[in-house]
């Protein structure tokens, strides 16, 4: 039986965007609006043709140009329109926006110590993690519930936002969100709907997954 009122077997990809001018510099986005590079529309074709193949029902993405231009590309692949949401993008995180690494390190060397010890930090004056994971989750949820039985749902979103809805997804204490590694540009992380919940089964994939075969199945 179809729909939301089993949907057992039903799988969320969440699909971090390409390459942009500001990663290469390593300077923090937030929800500035930067576009991808040329290597970062190579990065969302090559990577929209493997997800396609997974024949996914759904594409729900950011309205932030470089995630709605990688959602694009799976769009033209799989002929699926996307349905965008500004409440998938990064965070916010004020003063931060537009710093490298090293400056912020140098202006804000305290917070960001903070933050990377899990504590609650509103980096730059922004939105904190727990906030984040309150907006995007939710839409997260509601577009998966529309799928159908084993059906697969591609959110194309941002590093952190993803990290956060994950974390959120999985019912982890924010604190060790941060235990969830990044997500490299346009690789993916999985969660499948288990008799339990949701599951990780990938992280930072960029690859076609192969099936777990042993006793933890």
């Amino acid at each position: 039986m179809n729909g939301s009122s089993s949907g057992r077997g039903r799988r969320i990809v969440l699909w971090r965007h390409g390459q942009t001018a500001w990663n290469l510099e390593r300077r923090f986005q937030g929800s500035t609006d930067i576009e991808l590079t040329e290597a970062g529309v190579g990065q969302a074709r090559r990577a929209a043709r493997l997800l396609a193949s997974l024949k996914p029902d759904a594409i729900v993405a950011s309205d932030l140009r470089r995630a709605a231009a990688t959602a694009a590309e799976l769009s033209a692949v799989s002929g699926l329109t996307v349905a965008h949401d500004a409440s998938l993008r990064e965070t916010y995180a004020g003063a931060w926006q537009g710093l490298t690494h090293q400056e912020i390190i140098e202006r804000f060397g305290e917070q960001y110590a903070a933050w990377k010890r899990g504590e609650p930090v509103r980096r730059g004056g922004g939105e904190l993690e727990t906030e984040v994971a309150d907006r995007a989750a939710p839409v997260v949820l509601e577009h998966a519930e529309k799928l159908p039985e084993n059906g697969t749902l591609v959110v194309v979103s941002h590093g952190g936002t993803i990290r956060t809805t994950i974390g959120r997804l999985l019912g982890l204490e924010a604190h060790h969100w941060e235990g969830l590694g990044g997500l490299s540009n346009c690789c993916w992380s999985v969660l499948g709907e288990g008799a339990r919940g949701w599951r990780l089964l990938e992280h930072n994939a960029g690859t076609l997954p192969e099936p777990v075969l042993g006793d933890d199945d």
